[in-house]
């Protein structure tokens, strides 16, 4: 049942274990299927009158299932580490990608600044463009109308 879920929960789980992690996982599973396999002899084995179980049986039949049990103590450690370790990396990853928004953020702000700036520039140079036109009008107009006044004042004398 267990080495069912195990094997279930590992070829379900996405592959990003290390090689090396991946075989001892498979090198502890390879061994608790041999426990499995020795507690499996050991619980046909009847030393007993008439071919029956003796209580020596029924102990060593236990030692084998305790050594089943510290197995899958170890493998389920195994994969808590490695659970730690993608975890780690995962949150590592996140946190990367934080740091790389908040670097972006800082530098669209400081771009929307220089923006903003070089727009008042322009909306400045703009502003002494009109009043340089019209004072050039206003100097072009008065220079007309004096033009034509001397025009007129020679004319009449």
């Amino acid at each position: 049942m267990i080495l069912g879920l195990l094997i279930a929960f590992l070829t379900l789980s996405p592959p990003q274990f290390t090689e090396a992690g991946q075989a001892k996982l498979e090198k502890m599973l390879q061994e608790r299927d041999a426990l499995t396999q020795q507690w499996k002899q050991s619980e046909s084995q009847k030393s007993g009158i008439f071919g029956n179980r003796t209580k020596k049986d029924m102990i060593e039949t236990n030692e084998w299932l305790e050594r089943i049990i510290a197995k899958d103590n170890l493998i389920m450690d195994e994969l808590r580490m490695i659970g730690e370790i993608e975890t780690t990396t995962a949150t590592q990853t996140g946190e990367d990608y934080k740091a790389i928004a908040f670097k972006q953020e800082k530098d669209i702000q400081s771009l929307k600044r220089a923006v903003a700036e070089r727009e008042k520039s322009i909306a400045e140079m703009l502003s002494t463009r009109r009043t340089f036109e019209w004072t050039t009008t206003i100097f072009f107009l008065t220079t007309l109308g004096l033009g034509y006044w001397v025009y007129k004042s020679k004319k009449a004398a």
